[in-house]
């Protein structure tokens, strides 16, 4: 994983985006004087790309409010940050946002009608058309003078009633988004008597059987019941202490509120006096009929009620004080049966979900959906126990923290059944045997038929396969790879080899070959783990691994070039490292008496044997170990190529090769080795005497490398810096001191500026090209970027296959190869000479745990690996192309000769984070993510600039983590801890977007009224009506106050409808638009059209008159 200066992110920041296109201008391709490079036919244009965001999948990031809409059976969650997700069947989610960016307060469906009201805490309300595929703001109304506490809008009703933190109640007209004239003022709601103001208003809701009458539930304790057509209070119901919500029963006779002492309080409508029962659901019942003690407040309840039995009461909070440590609980009373659900994280919110949206029938709940913190939970009321419903959308991405993540566009289409059928057996059991109940909306006609998979690593070291096609997102397979590490029972034991606090098995980087199906993590406890993959379970007696020693460390052992470098390493299985003799070592050998660290990995392999299910299955443990008391360094680079059967990884110190299939340390080099007599750097040797001492002279910029025989090098800066930084590592004592004075000190990255400056591998490649001038043919070969900009080139040499590879060392040696870019090297790859992408050979995956037969074998052995590089059997003349992409700017070199044929300066003021060569439209392309927040692209292979669009400046290094392109135009990014955005630059994905797209509104007829039966009819029971337009209406409650309140038209009026919408539903929300506006256009007509009638009406009574007035009397007269 690469190491971030947060200074150079910060410069990368503020840089603006002028100096890009500058010189863009000014450095176009650059070709070198001398030979020309043939021609490329490049297919790619500007047109070819446009960027727009696609998904958001994952949970959302700190909900805040929670709405259901019981007909369209759609969810919608708010959020802290103004976001609004809207989840229907598995499948069909969308996410919109709050240009303010303000809390969601409350959400309001309008019922069956497409349609929802969000309250935020910037006191505006908005109202969202869901009736097309990316839901639009069609009025928005922001609140003046006032604060917006709490909202409610009946079923079926266009008046949506505004409480309000002075305690009033303001009435809008969700159809126009404007407010009546008719305003319940506190102090007419409570006693006149009273003296003191009420507090906010905390509920309203309308009597299920009297639409006449409001309940009004004041902060303090106050609830009044106030009747809207004589605009007075029926009845005033106080408690001591104060409201958090209040629930009717459905018959409209009783209400239940929930208070801060835990208590719960029963009314009769008809006895303000007091309550009729009070029940302290989780208070320890005191004898001599004492109240019971206090509580913690219930935040929620709701009263739901049943044909056949008791109602439910379902409350959230409410449990006593002493219960410290216990879980956040939702409490579900049915009955004299009491069931308390524990939850993971705290309650935000909860919606029991009932068979009837009119609050005036029996409810007949069936399930209760809770909003946590950070999860969804959806609960089966019909089922004894009260059990989960297992829960169809992706949204335990966060389930451990994501550290990092990998995304495949066009992988073999075999992988997802695959990776499906050894997770389907993962899945946990005892949930509810019932369909998941929200299932509104329809799925999007996918055009895009190619398998994508994305791979997230967390920080416990789970690694999760996710399928991700035709933007979905569908969880595959989780592998735990901390399951062959020793767990340390406690502290003390723990702080023995970590050089992490917390997450010692978090992944940092994941290396996979999708066609062979190898798996390689690096996490960060400077381990590596390589992983086959099987359909057979199978026990491995004998965990392999590999113990290796890369620090920068002085040898007596003279080294020779070109041969391999003593392989300080641990065979394999052998629980105790190989011991070295103490004389080689001196810069450890002086204070290993001193209780220093030495030879030790960070984590303990388990050495019993480890039962491994069907899936991904541990071939290798690699880990780096600590070397005279220093920690190895984290892992900043990890390839692995399984056609050659070898996995490689660098740090800050060096590199290491591992044949995993020997199971043998191949080559392990710092830095500075690589160079050999290369070195371009003037690097001092230092002492190894003095090693511990700040040494002094001279001051430049570069960075320690690693193991050089007999010298030791090092920058003069960064070791008169760093040995003050890293003193109280290097002088930790040994464990048995018990003085954990310095465990503190110890860090998860890489802190001292020692370890800051030090040249890191950052890039590698495995590849089949020619490793020099002089090469002939195309060979196996390793490509190495350094942070200094420094590529260079070892060359492999591989036994023959069969037999053969498995008795025969793989031979290393660096080529002499070395070219130069500005910046760290980020990303390699090679094109052949029509400019095609050349993607590094592989094995096919084929199952290895199934014993074959010997024929079989020895067809195996015969079979060459597949090497998918065309360039083998090419003539001499055709040469091919490498593709280096730094921080700063990118190269295509011709090879052997080693030509820069085209140059492309990508920044000057910012730096690149992350550089992909893609395929997209039957072509290839460099596709870059800047710091200061431009995508951009380049055609290959002459770098001509195609995209540079500014989207997001990194606001963290989350999304500098997570970050990555693929194939297709694809992209995505860590958005928030749980959110994955998804976007594309492809402009073909972004024209197919909107049928991608699922509709959330589909037309579902209203259920009928409930039956108000004939003697209720005939003795005038049952629910009253009310005329609400004929209360609120201008004509009898005048105009609002202007100052109150200003109307802001939103972006998803018909306009925003036409370039939005498309399909059935689309057309539908067209006409249903374009008939408000005619209709309003006609209402506008109609009272132009009454007020000439009405003055044509007066005229002729006027002129009538007149006439009668002047029948009788001659000209002359007048």
């Amino acid at each position: 994983m690469r190491k971030f200066n947060i200074r150079k992110v910060l410069d990368g920041l503020t840089a603006g985006s002028s100096s890009a296109s500058q010189q863009q201008q000014q450095q176009q391709q650059q070709h070198p004087p001398g030979a020309r490079e043939p021609e490329i036919q490049e297919t790619l244009q500007s047109e070819h790309f446009q960027l727009c965001k696609t998904v958001r999948h994952g949970f959302p990031y700190q909900p805040s409010a929670l709405a259901f809409d019981p007909v369209q059976k759609i969810l919608a969650v708010g959020t802290q940050t103004g976001a609004l997700r809207l989840f229907g069947r598995p499948g069909v989610e969308c996410y919109c946002q709050h240009d303010s960016g303000a809390a969601v307060i409350q959400l309001q469906f309008l019922t069956n009608e497409g349609a929802l009201v969000s309250a935020l805490a910037d006191d505006t309300l908005h109202l969202w058309n869901l009736r097309q595929k990316r839901p639009a703001i069609l009025h928005s109304l922001k609140f003046c003078r006032e604060r917006v506490t709490f909202c409610h809008l009946p079923f079926q009703s266009k008046w949506l009633y505004v409480g309000t933190e002075r305690g009033n109640i303001h009435i809008v007209n969700v159809e126009s988004f404007t407010l009546s004239g008719y305003v319940i003022m506190w102090n007419k709601a409570i006693e006149l008597s009273s003296k003191s103001h009420p507090g906010p208003v905390v509920h309203i809701s309308d009597n299920p059987m009297d639409e006449g009458k409001l309940l009004i539930g004041f902060e303090s304790g106050t609830v009044v019941l106030w009747d809207l057509k004589s605009k007075k209070a029926d009845y005033r119901y106080t408690y001591d202490e104060a409201i958090h919500s209040v629930a009717w029963h459905h018959e409209g006779k009783q209400f239940i509120c929930s208070h801060s002492d835990g208590t719960l309080t029963i009314w009769n409508v008809r006895s303000p006096t007091k309550p009729v029962q009070t029940i302290t659901p989780h208070g320890k019942q005191l004898k001599d009929g004492k109240k019971p003690e206090p509580c913690k407040p219930i935040l929620k309840v709701e009263f739901k009620t049943t044909r056949s039995g008791e109602p439910f009461i379902i409350l959230s909070g409410g449990l006593s004080y002493d219960t410290v440590g216990r879980r956040p609980c939702l409490t579900v009373m049915h009955g004299k049966s009491t069931a308390v659900l524990e939850m993971d994280y705290s309650i935000v919110d909860f919606l029991t979900l009932c068979e009837t949206p009119y609050p005036n029938d029996f409810q007949e709940p069936y399930a209760v959906v809770v909003l946590l913190e950070k999860d969804l939970v959806l609960i089966d009321l019909a089922q004894n126990g009260y059990p989960i419903f297992e829960n169809p959308y992706p949204l335990s991405l966060h389930e451990s923290p994501v550290t990092c993540c990998e995304y495949f566009a066009d992988c073999p289409v075999d992988l997802i059944p695959a990776l499906y059928s050894v997770g389907v057996r993962q899945k946990r059991q005892g949930y509810s045997k019932k369909e998941w109940p929200i299932n509104g909306g329809n799925w999007g006609l996918g055009a895009q038929s190619y398998p994508e998979i994305i791979i997230t690593g967390h920080a416990d070291g789970s690694v999760k396969f996710w399928d991700a096609s035709a933007i979905t997102l569908q969880v595959l397979y989780k592998l735990k790879t901390s399951k062959v590490f020793e767990k340390s029972r406690t502290k003390d034991d723990r702080a023995n080899t970590d050089i992490v606090d917390e997450d010692p098995y978090a992944i940092q980087i994941i290396s996979w070959c999708p066609e062979s199906r190898m798996l390689c993590i690096a996490g960060v406890s400077a381990h590596v783990i390589i992983y086959r993959f099987s359909k057979q379970e199978m026990t491995t007696e004998v965990i392999p691994m590999l113990e290796v020693r890369l620090l920068y460390e002085i040898n007596d052992v003279e080294t020779p070039e070109g041969e391999q470098p003593p392989l300080l390493s641990t065979p394999v299985g052998s629980s105790n490292p190989q011991s070295l003799p103490p004389q080689s070592h001196p810069s450890t050998s002086s204070s290993s008496s001193d209780g220093l660290r030495d030879n030790v990995p960070c984590l303990k392999v388990k050495n019993s044997p480890l039962k491994q299910s069907p899936g991904y299955q541990t071939e290798l443990v690699i880990q780096l170990v600590w070397v005279g008391g220093e920690p190895p360094q984290q892992i900043t680079s990890l390839a692995l190529n399984s056609s050659y059967g070898l996995v490689v990884f660098g740090n800050c110190n060096g590199i290491a090769m591992v044949d995993y299939l020997q199971k043998a340390v191949l080559l392990n080099l710092g830095t500075v080795e690589l160079y050999g007599s290369n070195d371009p750097y003037r690097r001092e040797p230092r002492s190894p005497r003095k090693s511990r001492q700040p040494s002094g002279a001279g001051l430049c910029d570069i960075t320690e490398g690693t193991v050089v025989p007999e010298d030791r090098c090092k920058s003069p800066t960064s070791a008169k810096m760093s040995r003050k930084l890293s003193l109280p590592t290097d002088l930790k004592p040994d464990l048995d001191m018990k003085d954990n004075s310095f465990s503190r000190s110890r860090s998860s990255s890489v802190t001292s500026i020692d370890k800051e400056s030090r040249e890191a591998i950052s890039a590698l490649h495995f590849c089949e090209t020619f490793t020099r001038k002089t090469d002939s043919s195309p060979s196996p070969c390793l490509w190495v970027g350094t942070t200094l900009g420094t590529v260079l080139v070892i060359t492999l040499n591989l036994p023959p296959g069969a037999e053969q590879r498995l008795l025969q060392p793989v031979i290393v040696s660096p080529s002499g190869t070395i070219l130069r870019l500005k910046g760290a090297v980020l990303r390699m790859a090679f094109l052949d000479a029509t400019g095609c992408l050349m993607p590094p050979a592989y094995e096919p995956w084929k199952e290895h745990n199934v014993p074959e037969e010997k024929d079989e074998k020895e067809k195996l052995k015969k079979r060459r690996p597949v090497s998918v590089s065309p360039s083998s059997s090419q003539e001499i003349s055709e040469n091919q192309y490498a593709v280096i992409c730094s921080e700063k700017q990118a190269k295509v070199i011709s090879l052997p000769t080693q030509n820069c044929a085209y140059k492309q300066n990508i920044t000057e003021t910012s730096f690149v984070l992350r550089g992909d060569v893609v395929a997209l439209s039957n072509s290839i392309c460099l596709a870059c993510f800047c710091a200061n927040g431009h995508i951009m692209t380049f055609s290959l292979p002459s770098l001509r600039p195609l995209l540079d669009v500014y989207y997001l400046p990194l606001t963290n290094m989350r999304i500098a983590r997570t970050f990555c392109f693929t194939n297709n135009g694809q992209a995505l990014y860590l958005v928030s801890p749980t959110e994955i955005q998804r976007l594309t630059y492809s402009q073909e994905t972004c024209e197919n977007l909107q049928e991608m797209l699922g509709e959330l509104f589909t037309p579902v007829e209203t259920p009928e009224a409930p039956n108000r039966g004939f003697f209720k009819g005939l003795f005038g029971g049952g629910a009253q009506s009310l005329d609400r337009e004929e209360l609120f209406g201008e004509s009898s409650s005048g105009k609002a106050s202007r100052s109150l309140a200003q109307h802001i038209p939103g972006p998803g009026g018909i306009e925003g409808v036409k370039g939005a919408a498309s399909g059935v539903v689309g057309e539908l929300a067209r006409a249903r638009l374009a008939l408000d506006e005619r209709g309003q256009k006609l209402s506008d007509l109609e009272e132009r059209t009454a007020a000439m009638l009405s003055s044509a009406d007066s005229f002729s009574k006027h002129a009538h008159e007149m006439m009668l007035k002047y029948k009788d009397k001659k000209w002359y007269q007048f």
